[in-house]
């Protein structure tokens, strides 16, 4: 039986940078009666609090959100819910330096503009300052879904892009994520920084946790976690995930 329920959170619980639906949202929170919940994302925190947290409205009760674990920036920094101060903690966060932030910038605009992949009338930032690590968006931060889908549906742009600021910043780490998002971190502080800190906070083992995620193949920020033998479920749409979590329910009642 698992302990933990972990998942990414774009295209695996609602479209990407928007909130979760209220079914999805009704049924993630009814999770968290019967498992510890996790979502870790390269996302920022104001993010997880917008698209997951407040869509639950009411159904996520104190209680329930005391077992939903919420792991910023692939895990690099780490808040939890305080019952008793009713609000949300900080359990701990590893920032980038100021010079990291400036190298990975670099890296990943010269790559963008070298392949021709970078606008200059984006909605929103092309590139994000997320703390602990650094997220490119090809299109912006702001761009439609529909716009998101249609860029890059093969991975392919990203993939030459990676691969000329890999060589431009070889000390770091880039990994594909999303419909347009490249995130840039530390080497190790992908989402297997991010699951063994929870496996530590949680005292559980990886036997524990069924992980859900839509980026598993090789260079998707979910491989990691595929790579540390966690039982993992791919997902194409959070339609797949929905599905899923109602069986997972069905036999835990």
């Amino acid at each position: 039986m698992k302990k933990v329920l972990a998942f990414d959170i774009d295209e695996t619980l609602n479209v990407a940078k928007t909130p979760m639906t209220t079914e999805m949202a009704e049924t993630l929170a009814e999770c968290m009666d019967y498992f510890q919940v996790c979502a870790i994302s390269g996302q920022k925190f104001d993010q997880f609090l917008r698209q997951l947290v407040e869509p639950m409205g009411q159904a996520g009760t104190p209680e329930r959100l005391a077992n939903f674990h919420l792991m910023v920036a692939q895990g690099t920094q780490y808040y939890r819910f305080d019952i008793d101060k009713n609000d949300w903690e900080l359990v701990y966060s590893h920032p980038l330096t100021d010079e990291e932030v400036a190298q990975m910038t670099a890296a990943l605009e010269t790559a963008s503009k070298q392949t021709g992949n970078w606008h200059d009338n984006p909605a929103g930032e092309i590139i994000e300052n997320r703390i602990s690590l650094v997220a490119f968006s090809a299109l912006g931060q702001a761009a439609t879904p529909e716009d998101k889908y249609a860029w890059d549906p093969d991975m392919e742009k990203r993939k030459k892009i990676v691969a000329i600021a890999q060589k431009l910043a070889p000390q770091f780490e880039f990994e594909i994520g999303g419909t347009t998002t490249i995130n840039v971190c530390r080497p190790g502080t992908n989402k297997v920084f991010g699951m063994t800190g929870l496996m530590e906070q949680l005292n559980v083992t990886k036997e524990d946790i069924l992980y859900f995620g839509d980026m598993v193949q090789p260079g998707g920020n979910d491989y990691p976690v595929v790579q540390m033998g966690i039982d993992t479920i791919a997902v194409k749409k959070w339609q797949d995930t929905l599905f899923a979590l109602r069986g997972i329910l069905g036999v835990s009642k």
